[in-house]
């Protein structure tokens, strides 16, 4: 039975058509601000398989999403992860999907580069904090930075257009984020920053690491002239022109100044659970109907009942009293 044609409405009149997909909650990093070292990672057998990962994702393109982002945790470290690329490119062909993308720490790039450009995807972002070894060793307690780099290079070479995107972390990278600006604009790739979200329960204090992007902006201004642009990628992220460098800078300011009032999204976890709200513990389980029919038609009612009940925000704070993360779940589990 097919939804072709249908659109996903929340209840304040969002049309739902961008769907993030983590495909696995364990990465090759444990970037201090996202995982505690000693990870308990989901077993296994919790995991939705590629082909029901591929049948989920088919039903909410029929349902209307037009754009479709793989993440994780890593989503190149799940095992044959390139079948599932592949077959949902086959949506690219069609033209029910308008973009393929995901979000990836860089790390396996240098391998699946090419085969991710012939897969129909155009563009991906990279999560880099630094461009210091050592400190890159010590914010994801054990990457290697010239790995990263020579994905980043691969990708380049695969045709894939590249937007970096860094958490900011007062005393960590604050000082460097001009010089990451210059450098990836230096090389064709815009920069999005991000603030850090009061997610799981992790070993540092995030009162210690949040800077809020309304003054790291003021501390770029006295650099750069900074232009408010209406460019979009349909994430939440809010751009300008940098005059010095000639390319695009993003901000992501889920804590200052959030951005609920536009927001397209929903996230759908390795085990099948929705997620119509990054910084709301409602959730949807898509696993049991999916699994309790051969047909879609279950599958599409319990995702029409989740987006009936999509909230209209998140409630993220981070200071002292609030010591404690906004929602308990890591945001491997949830998807970057």
């Amino acid at each position: 039975m097919s939804f072709a044609g249908s659109s996903m409405i929340d209840p304040f009149g969002r049309s739902i058509s961008y769907l993030r997909v983590s495909v696995t909650d364990r990465c090759d990093f444990r970037c201090t601000y996202c995982m505690a070292e000693d990870m308990a990672f989901l077993p296994k057998k919790d995991l939705l398989s590629l082909e029901e990962l591929d049948r989920l994702c088919t039903v909410f393109i029929e349902k209307g999403v037009k754009k479709l982002r793989l993440t994780g945790g890593e989503p190149l470290v799940r095992k044959n992860i390139m079948h599932l690329v592949r077959q949902l490119s086959r949506h690219l062909e069609s033209g029910a999907l308008e973009e393929l993308t995901l979000t990836t720490n860089g790390s396996q790039l240098a391998r699946f580069a090419r085969e991710l450009a012939d897969c129909g995807v155009k563009r991906i972002n990279v999560s880099l904090d630094t461009l210091d070894p050592e400190k890159f060793r010590t914010i994801t307690r054990w990457g290697d930075l010239s790995k990263v780099m020579a994905g980043i290079e691969a990708a380049g070479a695969a045709g894939l257009k590249i937007k970096i995107n860094a958490v900011a972390l007062k005393g960590f990278n604050d000082s460097e984020l001009p010089e990451m600006l210059r450098w990836a604009h230096g090389r064709g790739m815009d920069l999005t920053v991000i603030e850090t979200m009061p997610m799981g329960e992790i070993d540092a204090d995030r009162t210690d690491q949040y800077l809020p992007l309304s003054q790291l902006r003021a501390d770029l201004e006295r650099r750069f002239t900074l232009t408010d642009i209406p460019y979009k990628t349909g994430g939440p992220a809010r751009y300008v022109e940098v005059a010095e460098t000639g390319g695009r800078m993003g901000f992501i300011t889920p804590l200052t100044h959030n951005f609920c009032e536009s927001c397209n999204r929903v996230r759908l976890t390795c085990t099948g659970m929705l997620y119509m709200c990054l910084g709301q513990n409602d959730d949807a389980d898509l696993r049991a109907p999916l699994r309790a029919s051969e047909g879609n038609e279950l599958l599409s009612n319990a995702i029409d009942e989740a987006i009936g009940r999509k909230p209209k925000g998140h409630d993220f704070v981070i200071d002292r009293r609030t010591s404690r993360p906004a929602v308990a779940r890591h945001m491997s589990v949830t998807g970057g």
